[in-house]
């Protein structure tokens, strides 16, 4: 008997139909079945189907004699499952990758629940990506039942992101009904009935949002079944006093699920749609519970069609209303924010006042935020003061840290006196640079990947990215940071700006070369003992969102065995979107890896580590500093460089060995060669080329040299910029 039993009804789906079936039979976990009914499909779906199980054995497959519809197809699959659980794919639809084994070993550390909700994303026909917004509601770790944590309730009510225990099912006679919206009937009265139910906040399902086709988008009267389906749902509770306390939710859910059937445009025929109001309210007025509160948008079903248009109408027009007051609102304030900056442009700079950002105004991080810490003990006199993006990252800020909110009074104020200004990313192009004021670019990390007006010719990765706009800001820097030859020849090439190199170091690896503690290992559990691993991978430019999984996370984790712990960081672009929620947050939850992805510290999580697995980020040369075993794991290098273009070859001239498969990445690990001899040779080439100007005086050299204006020491020479060959990507 398989573990699962995954039930897939067709129907006019041929274009879809392959991925889908392969995102099931690709999984990793392979004991399922795969039940595929033909809901009498007038295209191929039939032929493709059977060309499945030609090839497969674990596919079944149904041809139904004539065109029952969705729910009742999938009654017909029910009676051909065996499988412990019951999983409902539809047929556009996809698993992602390990998702069948995320599934059963959480079946597994909660013994087996009778119902298992999983989380989902949207994926979009024009290649875009986004997870359910609900998703945080499945991070409840014990088991439950809807009563005991009404807020799963709030999640789509569908039949897809759930898995089933086939014998609950059974016991309940649950089945599907005729029509539209069939999953409302079925999703309610199980989980309802649940005794034990368990959440995995992990991706496993993409549903993919159809430019056209799909049955819900489709303008029919068969959007008035929905009414059927809810008194089915009623019905149910009827029979089942115990229930009955949920009358209420359901009587609200179902007023609020018709209404928002009613105002999407393209649902009902326009001649149809008084008719369906009228029904709604008449069977909102027959299943309202005695004392039931009748409040917010449900209320209007009290009322007449003619005074749900009215609300309706007036809604809109309150809504164009507010977003002319807020145009005009914002006009305004930007000519009285001009009119103040232009006050403050009139008195002289504040030759002590220094104004920091990093990461588009995120907080106190990297090199802006070593500047900043080394200006405040060398030199006290100065004043610094951050620009954070919003009143949440500065209620986040250090205490006694001086900062303005990007855009408001007080920015201006201080951006229109400041003598000095500190950023890893250029500053808004809206912020004019006076006469005398001096800006100091630091970037972020030494450059392996194009960048600035080098991306002209990598159209995928300048996606959005306005080049010219971008090398306008970059007109306004005084000064560029570089760590090493290689760096000023890369940013002296991709800006193509009137600045003066000046050969400091990255003052954010101060602390690197220093060997600070830190205290990752500390706040994570890590024991003492422990060899980390960190596996920090960059975004790729050839997939929308960036996010591409390049290795398993639990299998490699897996083979690195007894006394290692697998970190994981992923790109900072990626640490809110969907990318987490492939499994990396549930795998994190576990503990078979610690994610760092939300680290603010990037030093805290590289100085935890005893070696770097990575692919092509920028953070190679940052490790390289620590003198540790770094793996490039390049195993799309063709690909990358065509999308993203590169300024070295780094499997030519690796800091470390070089895998292009994850058998040789676990073999090397197995073999303990990522530390070996030929590991040490490639590492010490790699430092002397790309750190040759890291001594742990970057920031303090930036402080007195910069800010203070004193005769400089030791590397931190000055190079005018474009001062040599604009191709010549390798030192002297």
């Amino acid at each position: 008997m398989p573990r699962f039993s995954v039930i897939v009804p067709c129907y006019r789906v041929q274009g879809f139909l392959p991925e889908c079936l392969d995102s099931v039979l690709g999984q990793s976990f392979g004991d399922f079945e795969l039940i595929a009914v033909d809901d009498r499909s007038p295209d191929d779906c039939g032929a493709i189907l059977d060309e499945y199980a030609r090839r497969d054995a674990r596919v079944k497959v149904l041809h139904l004699p004539e065109n029952v519809g969705l729910g009742m197809a999938r009654n017909a699959g029910l009676p051909h499952a065996t499988g412990d659980y019951l999983l409902f794919l539809d047929s556009d639809d996809t698993l992602t990758p390990g998702a069948l084994e995320a599934v059963a070993d959480r079946l597994a550390e909660t013994a087996d629940p009778d119902v298992l909700v999983f989380d989902y994303a949207r994926t979009y026909w024009w290649g875009g990506t986004r997870r359910n917004v609900l998703a945080h509601l499945l991070a409840k770790e014990e088991v439950f039942t809807a009563a005991e944590y009404p807020p799963i309730l709030d999640l789509l009510m569908v039949v897809w992101n759930k898995a089933y225990r086939r014998d609950f099912v059974a016991e309940n006679g649950f089945a599907f009904p005729p029509g539209y919206y069939e999953d409302t009937p079925w999703t309610f009265p199980v989980m309802l009935s649940a005794r034990r139910i368990a959440a995995l906040d992990r991706i496993c399902l993409h549903y993919r949002q159809r430019r056209q086709g799909n049955i819900l988008s489709t303008t029919s009267r068969k959007h008035f079944d929905i009414h059927d389906q809810y008194e089915r749902v009623f019905a149910y509770l009827a029979g089942r006093p115990e229930l009955a306390s949920w009358r209420p939710y359901l009587h609200r859910k179902m007023g609020e699920h018709c209404l928002d059937i009613l105002a999407k445009p393209d649902r009902l025929p326009p001649a149809d749609k008084a008719e369906f109001f009228r029904r709604t309210a008449r069977m909102f007025r027959a299943h309202r519970p005695e004392g039931a509160r009748v409040d917010g948008e449900v209320a209007v079903l009290t009322g007449s069609w003619t005074g749900y248009r009215l609300r309706r109408q007036s809604a809109r027009a309150g809504r164009e209303a507010a977003r002319r007051a807020g145009r005009a609102r914002r006009a305004a304030a930007a000519r009285a924010g001009a009119g103040w900056a232009a006050l403050h442009a009139r008195r002289p700079l504040d030759e002590r006042l220094v104004v920091y950002s990093a990461s588009s105004h995120r907080g106190v991080l990297g090199d802006p935020a070593a500047i900043y810490h080394a200006a405040r003990e060398i030199a006290p006199e100065l004043r610094g003061v951050w620009v954070v993006r919003d009143e949440e990252t500065a209620a986040g800020l250090p205490d006694g840290v001086e900062h303005v909110i990007v855009g408001s009074r007080r920015y201006l104020e201080v951006t229109a006196r400041a003598k000095f200004f500190v950023n890893d990313v250029n500053w808004p192009g809206t912020l004019a640079k006076r006469p005398g004021s001096v800006h100091i670019h630091t970037h972020q990390g030494t450059p392996l990947k194009y960048l600035g007006a080098d991306l002209r010719d990598k159209p995928g990765a300048r996606l959005g990215f306005d080049v010219p706009q971008m090398l306008r800001r970059a007109d306004r820097w005084d000064y560029s940071l570089v760590a090493s030859r290689h760096a000023e020849l890369v940013w002296e090439r991709a800006y193509p700006c009137h600045f003066t190199s000046v050969r400091t170091g990255s003052p954010r690896n101060d602390v690197l070369v220093r060997g600070g503690p830190g205290g990752f290992r500390e706040r994570h559990g890590i024991p003492a003992d422990h060899t980390v691993v960190l596996y920090a991978p960059t975004r790729r430019d050839y997939r929308r969102g960036g996010y591409v999984d390049r290795i398993d996370l639990a299998r490699f984790a897996a083979g690195l065995g007894e006394g290692h712990t697998l970190v994981v960081r992923l790109h900072p672009s990626l640490a809110a979107g969907p990318a987490r929620g492939m499994g990396l947050a549930e795998l994190a939850r576990r503990r078979v890896v610690v994610d760092a992805t939300g680290e603010p510290h990037l030093a805290d999580v590289l100085l935890a580590a005893d070696v770097l697995v990575t692919d092509y980020s920028s953070v190679m040369f940052d490790y390289a500093v620590l003198d540790r075993p770094i793996v490039v794991h390049a195993d799309d290098w063709p690909a990358f460089t065509a999308s993203r273009g590169t300024y070295l070859d780094i499997t030519a001239e690796p800091p470390g060995h070089v895998t292009r498969s994850f058998r040789e990445l676990s073999g090397l690990f197995a073999s303990g060669g990522w530390r070996d001899g030929e590991s040490a040779r490639l590492r010490a080439a790699f430092r002397a080329r790309f750190c040759e100007f890291e001594d742990g005086r970057a920031a303090e050299r930036v402080v007195r040299t910069l800010l203070l204006g004193e005769p400089p020491s030791g590397p931190a020479s000055r190079i005018p910029g474009q001062s040599g060959s604009l191709d010549a990507l390798s030192p002297a």
